[in-house]
């Protein structure tokens, strides 16, 4: 039951009752636990391994050094915390499944206003109430589009809302036992230290006081502290097109290609138009006959008339403008050109324990590594010479290259061949495909080319072309270097397909139409929409590609740009990785957005269609989320038991399937917690936590004993930038427990200072997962955290400190 008390007065200069006590000797077992908890804390801070396996890492170590035994060393899966944290997970998408979440926010945020500090104090009320009973990551992403609704409405940059929906979120946790995880760690710590656990409600007076403030201060501060970063955007009408269109700053990179008539593209796909490859194009839609085909299948072939709805760079356009003044020439080199005394080809074979195996061309570096140039890979008797760069190498491998002559020693002795041969002029010709790929082209004084680099011309990446040698007027340049800067006049010879030169020349002949001032062009359809998502947290894509993940084919959807932070990407998309916070916006057919609506990998930040619930499943669901929490408040079961009962109704009732309840447990935050829970049962008993705590006393130890809890406050909240919250209150809890201890007051006090300290997450983006979800959504970039998450965790700080002692005196 509640410890919560009124004093009639505070005393802050309550007398310490014991002495500082005398260090304790360092003993074998906490020099380990201490070891431990070093590497795994430069673990978390370099993310050099992922939190979850670092956590399991610390559980292995502790195990094997017999710190532990095999029982406490497991024990964490076990402990009614962890079990608690994955039912709530499980409870939390029983509501927002069912829409109870979802009709609560949208009715509340009808008394929004126009009025900005009016909007931010009830988006923050409605988020924080929501977060006492549900998971604040989960509140944050339900109530994101909701929010960006409102801001649309009101005509409000999104960048004054979202950050206090993140905030809000936050100090909703600090109300209920199970409104945050590290509420119901700090109690379990009382708890197996045979000491009274923290009650539902007993976070109730001090975190509504700390709630209540911090909501104020932000509201009333929001015109100082908040970024403003333009108005809202919309994907619901023409107006909110060209929003976002501006947003991603896709206007003056959108415009049509006309393919002509004889045109050498008709009849080849987009992809072997290398419109993507070479020059970073993306064909958004293609307009035939009058018909348009909105994302176009990448084999789609083209036709003589076709008018293609292009996305890319402007300057792309003066390059493809400079490929057409190349002047080919009709003689085609021979071998000879291969060789000469400065220059040879030499036959490599890749060893076995080479570095270069499982590699691709590109991926190993080889023309800089090496100071030679492939022209041909002989894989298992198969000959290839197109596309080298993404080709990947293999043991026994055969490699023809080009290189100087003075370099040849130096790669004879490489330990990554284990066969080197030179070739003769003879030898070469017998490679029909190398010598059949030569041929000159010549630059003249108008062309785009002029005054780049060789790496710039795209000549290599975009078309597979491979510059072998420059003739400049009397100077003959072999093997040039990428940094080469070309000139008018250069004759160059290239090892590459004369077609594709062809293929360049067919790509400059396309007529280039841009859409008028004030207009996006994109074709209207009732059939195809525009969407703006983000990654949800729990989404198992971050970190992979479009490419990787194969998005178009997958979804039948366009990705039409990528912003993050405060950067927008409209080219090579394909390659960049997404990442949580990012916002993207997706073109397509208006079924296949509503299915990727319904996706659990993506929240959407503009509606494709207005979803509705099961009236008889929201009261369903609301009535088992009561009956968990009545039996916990008269105390009549534990949380653990009465959530794990609501989620197994959860699923029975038909709230939600049990593929959704397992997609709902974030189960990198469960193995965090139980991997480090007996990390600090290792800390309380080796002595390691009276060790640090008598650091820690020596310090401060003769000062008030709220000095103390302050101390322990403040280091809590600076480690929340650096350290997981789940992890951090568990390294925590032995020291508060200790320090208390030995001052002789409530442990109460102190570990509710240190559960406070360790939910206000407010300072930087990665901080908490709340804070990262609407970064990209917002736009904010990583100062805006501390412009406002740094006063807001000096007012929680305060409030924290007045209300202790009061709430829960020592």
């Amino acid at each position: 039951m509640p410890h919560c008390v009124f004093p009639l007065c505070l005393d802050l200069n309550f007398p310490i009752q014991s002495s500082v006590p005398s260090p304790s000797p360092m003993t074998a077992d906490i020099a380990i636990v201490l070891s431990i908890l070093v590497i795994s804390l430069v673990l978390f801070v370099t993310e050099k391994v992922r939190m979850d396996v670092t956590a399991l890492l610390v559980l292995v170590a502790l195990a094997l050094t017999g710190v532990l035994d095999t029982s406490e060393a497991v024990s964490g899966f076990s402990n009614p915390a962890v079990i608690t944290v994955w039912a709530m997970f499980i409870l939390s998408e029983g509501l927002a499944n069912t829409g109870v979440a979802n009709i609560i926010g949208r009715y509340v945020l009808r008394f929004t206003g126009k009025t900005e500090s009016r909007m931010i104090f009830v988006i923050m009320l409605t988020s924080g109430s929501l977060s006492a009973v549900m998971n604040n990551i989960g509140v944050a992403a339900l109530m994101l589009p909701v929010v960006l609704k409102v801001a649309r409405e009101t005509d409000t940059s999104p960048s004054k809302l979202l950050i206090p929906l993140a905030y809000g979120s936050l100090l909703g946790g600090l109300t209920t036992l199970i409104g945050t995880p590290p509420n119901l760690l700090i109690s379990d710590a009382l708890r197996q230290n045979n000491l009274e656990p923290f009650g539902l409600f007993d976070f109730t007076p001090i975190g509504a006081a700390v709630m209540i403030g911090g909501i104020a201060f932000v509201a009333f501060s929001s015109r100082f502290i908040l970024p403003d970063y333009g108005k809202s955007r919309s994907s619901k009408d023409q107006q909110g097109v060209e929003s976002l269109f501006s947003q991603y700053e896709l206007g003056e990179r959108t415009f049509f290609l006309k393919v002509g008539p004889n045109s050498v593209l008709s009849g080849k796909s987009l992809i072997e138009s290398q419109l993507g490859k070479a020059l970073g194009f993306r064909v958004i839609a293609l307009q035939r006959n009058g018909e348009t085909i909105f994302t176009p299948d990448p084999h789609s072939r083209l036709q003589s008339g076709d008018r293609l709805l292009t996305q890319g760079q402007a300057e792309r356009l003066a390059e493809l403008q400079g490929w057409q003044k190349l002047v080919p020439d009709d003689a085609s080199p021979s071998a000879s050109t291969l060789l000469s005394p400065e220059v040879s080809v030499t036959e490599l074979t890749i060893a076995p324990d080479s570095f270069l195996v499982g590699n691709s061309v590109q991926g190993t570096n080889f023309r800089n590594r090496f100071d030679a140039s492939i022209i041909l890979i002989r894989h298992q008797g198969e000959f290839k010479h197109r596309k080298l760069a993404q080709e990947v190498l293999h043991a026994g491998d055969k490699v023809l290259v080009q290189c100087k002559s003075s370099n040849i020693e130096q790669l004879k002795d490489d330990p990554n061949f284990s066969h080197f041969k030179l070739a003769t002029k003879e030898e070469i010709n017998r490679y029909t495909s190398i010598t059949e790929r030569l041929f000159e082209i010549s630059i003249p004084a108008d062309s785009w080319l002029v005054g780049k680099a060789i790496k710039d011309s795209q000549l290599r990446l975009g078309f597979d072309l491979h510059v072998i040698k420059i003739q400049r007027q009397k100077e003959e340049i072999l093997l040039p270097g990428a940094e080469e800067i070309l000139q008018a006049g250069d004759r160059l010879t290239l090892h590459g397909r004369r077609d594709d030169l062809q293929l360049i020349r067919s790509l400059q002949e396309l007529e280039i139409q841009f859409p008028d001032k004030g207009e996006t062009g994109i074709p209207e359809s009732e059939e195809v929409g525009l969407a703006e998502a983000t990654l949800s947290p729990k989404s198992k894509i971050v970190g992979h590609s479009l490419a990787d993940i194969q998005f178009s084919e997958k979804y039948g959807l366009q990705i039409l740009g990528i912003q993050k932070a405060d950067s927008s990407y409209r080219a090579h998309l394909g390659n960049k990785q997404l990442q949580f916070g990012d916002s993207f916006l997706l073109m397509g057919p208006k079924e296949k957005l509503s299915l990727l609506e319904k996706d659990p990998d993506f929240i959407f930040l503009s509606q494709v269609d207005n979803k509705t619930f099961q009236t008889s499943q929201s009261i369903l669901a609301t009535c088992i989320m009561i009956a968990v929490l009545i039996p916990v408040f008269f105390g009549w079961y534990s949380i653990a038991i009465t959530a794990v009962t609501g989620a197994a109704l959860m699923v029975l009732c038909g709230c939600l399937k049990m593929e959704e309840a397992y997609r709902a447990i974030e189960w990198k935050s469960v193995f965090l917690i139980a991997g480090m829970l007996p990390l600090g049962t290792a800390i309380e008993k080796t002595g390691a936590a009276e060790l640090l705590a008598t650091g820690i006393m020596s310090t401060v130890g003769d000062h008030s004993p709220w000095i103390v809890i302050g101390s322990l406050y403040v280091v809590t909240a600076i480690a929340t930038t650096i350290i997981p919250t789940s992890a951090l209150v568990v390294l925590m809890s032995p020291i508060v427990l200790k320090s208390c201890a030995d001052l002789g007051i409530s442990p109460q006090s102190g570990m509710m200072a240190v559960a406070l300290a360790a939910s206000a997450s407010f300072t930087s983006p990665i901080s908490h997962p709340a804070n990262i979800l609407v970064m990209g959504p917002g736009g904010y970039r990583f100062v805006d955290y501390i412009k406002v998450g740094a006063p807001l965790a000096l007012v929680v700080f305060i409030i924290s400190m007045i209300a202790l002692p009061i709430f829960w005196p020592l």
